[in-house]
């Protein structure tokens, strides 16, 4: 029984390299000068106002710590001008007064008082 399949290597065509000549195809790019140009003017667009707002964020920023720093000195103050009016009430009491007179050596002439009304 004889192999149709199978050819001997007698019959076989030997493989011819084939040179096709390429010639570079000159492609137009697919985004032109004035896309490139839209594309570069917005790109430096969003950068100014990235740098813009986050400048604005950092004044901002500032402009609230200064604020928080004035209201931390307000309160301090406050509370010294609270500590200084409970001070006044102590040494401003009768006996208070009476003590200290005494110390200096007055003493409580009635003859020498006079009694101021309030208007």
């Amino acid at each position: 029984m004889s192999n149709l399949a199978r050819q001997p290597k007698a019959y076989v065509e030997p493989q011819r390299k084939v040179e096709i000549e390429h010639q570079p195809i000159k492609r137009r790019s697919q985004i032109t000068l004035g896309e490139k140009v839209i594309a570069c003017v917005f790109v430096l667009f969003i950068c100014f106002m990235a740098v813009r707002i986050i400048s604005t964020e950092a004044a901002i920023y500032k402009v609230n710590r200064n604020i928080e720093d004035t209201k931390q000195t307000i309160q301090n103050k406050n509370k010294v001008i609270d500590d200084l009016k409970v001070q006044v009430s102590d040494l401003s009491r009768y006996d208070h007064i009476w003590k200290k007179a005494k110390e200096l050596g007055l003493k409580l002439d009635e003859n020498n008082v006079k009694v101021v009304e309030n208007k």
